[in-house]
């Protein structure tokens, strides 16, 4: 049997890979974070939510990140359990905590927010919680920009990437270009969508050749080709 059947008959059709987080959506609609009285949870982080949508659309997904060891990382396990992801892939790291976010809706396409992402537990994902079998049960894996920003998670994802090629399988990038956490707009700045930085294009464009698929706004394509 080639590798390439192996991949196609996969028990999984998608891993996704990276950022996990909590988000606190303010439900004052049309105010200021500033004046925001209370909040909604939900899960949070490109990765998660693809793995979820993907899900509900039928797909067998699979998350593959890091949580905390505390209420907001077992929110997420059990959330993503209810959705039908498999979190055979999500680790528990007893010593940082799961990432939040504050967002506001103030205006049609105005929602600032605020990551509160300082040594969060998805950040630290390594080499080590890469299982090349376990990516090797998907037909497809998710690599995400902001997990290309260290080099304890962009090692991770090239060896995702390298183990999913290995069996004939796809890889789609989401460019997920968030400024402020490649230390390039302020903490205010959550929703800026474009800085423009050559030493993040240059790190963004050595992925390029190993993708199948390439998912990204105006601005994420910009940022990944050097614009």
């Amino acid at each position: 049997m080639s590798e390439a059947v192996d991949a196609k008959h996969a028990p999984l059709d998608v891993i996704t890979i990276g950022r996990a987080s909590v988000d606190l959506y303010g439900q004052q609609i049309g105010s200021r974070l500033e004046d925001i009285t209370s909040f909604a949870k939900s899960v949070g982080g490109c990765p998660a939510n693809i793995s979820v949508g993907t899900a509900r659309l039928g797909l067998r997904s699979a998350l593959l990140t890091r949580v905390g060891d505390e209420q907001m990382g077992r929110f997420i396990r059990e959330q993503l359990t209810r959705e039908g992801v498999s979190v055979d892939g999500l680790r528990t790291d007893p010593d940082r905590l799961t990432a939040l976010v504050l967002l506001s809706v103030e205006d049609e396409g105005v929602s600032p927010m605020i990551f509160y992402r300082t040594d969060c537990a998805d950040m630290a994902l390594s080499e080590d919680d890469i299982d090349e079998a376990f990516i090797a049960s998907a037909r497809a894996i998710v690599v995400t920009g902001t997990h290309f920003s260290r080099p304890n998670s962009d090692a991770a994802q090239r060896k995702a990437i390298r183990a999913i090629k290995a069996t004939g399988g796809k890889v789609v990038f989401d460019i997920d270009y968030r400024p402020n956490l490649w230390g390039l707009a302020g903490h205010a700045e959550g929703f800026e969508r474009y800085v423009k930085s050559d030493r993040v294009s240059a790190q963004l464009k050595s992925v390029l050749p190993d993708c199948d698929l390439i998912v990204g706004t105006d601005e994420e394509i910009m940022i990944a080709s050097g614009g």
